[in-house]
């Protein structure tokens, strides 16, 4: 992200670090003269799976409301079919494919942060707990590890 020069009132005089979901500024709060750090969040995922957020307001996140049981409720309702079981488990992967594609880390899968609509759609939501992944560069040239040459151990 290129830094800002301004979030809405606050104008930002540096930047403080970058975190799991987002970037955090120094700032200067024009209005009530104060010193502030402001997060500015990475783009939001946006994928058929994953609940999307709409905007932030005030102190809340405005996300997709997404009608339908938790996972953890329609367990709850006793054994699931397996067409019904798999089609679930294959659009939980797709989204975290997705997600994972993006450089984003979700962290905290459990059936009730998933969400299966009436219709049978698959949401995954609450990514509160979720970072950016780390990217590390190769340690070296697996073409001329010692260990790799000629697709044998030397």
């Amino acid at each position: 992200m290129n830094q800002p020069t301004t979030i809405a009132r606050y104008l930002i005089t540096g930047k403080l670090g970058a975190g799991g979901m987002g970037e955090v500024y120094r700032g200067r709060d024009a209005k009530l003269g104060r010193d502030v750090a402001p997060k500015v969040l990475s783009p939001a995922l946006n994928h058929p799976n994953i609940a999307a957020i709409y905007g932030l307001e005030d102190r809340a996140i405005v996300m997709e409301l997404v009608e339908g049981l938790t996972l953890a409720d329609r367990i709850e309702q006793g054994p699931i079919p397996i067409d019904e079981a798999l089609n679930i488990a294959c659009q939980i992967a797709e989204a975290f494919e997705y997600a994972d594609e993006k450089g984003v880390i979700h962290r905290d899968l459990k059936p009730a942060n998933v969400k299966v609509t009436p219709e049978g759609t698959v949401k995954v939501v609450d990514f509160g707990l979720a970072k950016m992944a780390e990217v590390t560069a190769p340690l070296g040239n697996p073409d001329t590890s010692p260990t790799l040459t000629l697709g044998t151990a030397a």
